[in-house]
């Protein structure tokens, strides 16, 4: 009867083989990830609220891509800057300041992603915007850093200016 001396070296072995295995991440893991996350938020918020471009763009992978509401996609580390550096200086002059709102994060891997709520409030308080936010992460070298990024509003666009009048016939 070899079957069962046969079998037995196949689950000894497995056994065996699973006992070297690398460990998967733990719920401590995932959750300490999840709070990394929600952290990098916080800090892009503060950052953008104080106009400080630069620390906001430490805060992305250099091919990473964010797509702004009503605006051009902007492709890596130079295009982020320069949407950045206009839109904190427009939200900066109309006294504008970004709240963050709910969140929800989660891990598989080195992919990490968060979406939320934020809103936009003037100088006097008045929530002037909100909207919501999906941001993925990858980990790498022990930082999470944004890969793809997105954002919009949950108002309506403006209307347009009315169109100008037209000439007077004669």
């Amino acid at each position: 009867m070899r079957t069962p001396r046969y079998l037995a070296i196949v689950v000894g072995t497995t056994i065996a083989l699973s006992a070297c295995a690398p460990a998967g991440p733990t719920e401590g893991d995932i959750a300490a990830d999840e709070v990394a996350l929600k952290a990098a938020t916080v800090a892009w918020l503060e950052a953008y609220n104080a106009g400080d471009v630069d620390k906001i763009v430490a805060l992305y992978a250099k091919d990473a891509v964010l797509m702004p509401p009503h605006a051009p996609v902007a492709n890596g580390l130079d295009a982020i800057r320069e949407f950045l550096a206009a839109d904190t200086a427009g939200a900066k002059a109309a006294g504008i300041t970004l709240v963050q709102g709910t969140s929800t994060a989660g891990v598989s891997g080195d992919t990490g992603w968060e979406s939320g709520t934020y809103t936009a409030k003037n100088a006097s308080g008045v929530v002037v915007d909100s909207g919501s936010y999906l941001s993925v992460s990858h980990k790498s070298s022990g930082k999470w850093l944004y890969y793809r990024d997105t954002f919009n509003s949950d108002r309506p666009l403006p209307a347009p200016p009315p169109a100008p009048a037209a000439p007077a016939k004669k």
